[in-house]
């Protein structure tokens, strides 16, 4: 093997694993982490002052912001590994988003107080429905063959 072909080998398998963070990987990876800071600050605060008024909501707000850390950091990580760990989490915060999304819907005494995933996402402009379908589908479009 030549020193050229270690060049190509190194920059195939260095492409296929930026894929994941070039055109729309670049704004899921911006959007996941303004996600990761709105959840996680938000939920930090409110169970530092107010955890007795509604913990299970201000839990599934952290639960949320570290589902979004994890997504994030799967993306810029790139590689066909960390895609399929992605994918399965995004899977995963959708049933989230939707469970949650449905139980505020239908029961709204069960949560004294918004979560990330409240009415499905309307608090964050639905942005926590609209993004796993968006990393879904960029996932999916962009598993290696």
């Amino acid at each position: 093997m030549t020193s050229g072909e270690a060049e190509v080998s190194v920059t195939e398998g260095e492409s296929a694993k930026n894929r994941l963070v070039s055109g729309p990987g670049t704004l899921l990876v911006w959007l996941y982490g303004v996600m990761v800071v709105g959840a996680v600050s938000r939920s930090i605060y409110q169970i530092a002052t107010e955890f007795d008024r509604a913990p299970l909501a201000y839990s599934l707000s952290a639960l949320a912001g570290l589902v979004y850390g994890f997504i994030t950091y799967t993306l810029v990580r790139g590689g066909e590994t960390a895609r399929k760990a992605a994918l399965v989490c995004c899977a995963a915060e959708l049933v989230g988003v939707l469970t949650v999304g449905t139980w505020t819907m239908l029961d709204p005494s069960a949560f004294p107080d918004a979560t990330v995933w409240s009415d499905y996402g309307m608090g964050y402009v639905f942005i926590p429905v609209l993004l796993p379908l968006s990393a879904i589908y960029w996932l999916r479009k962009a598993r290696t063959v």
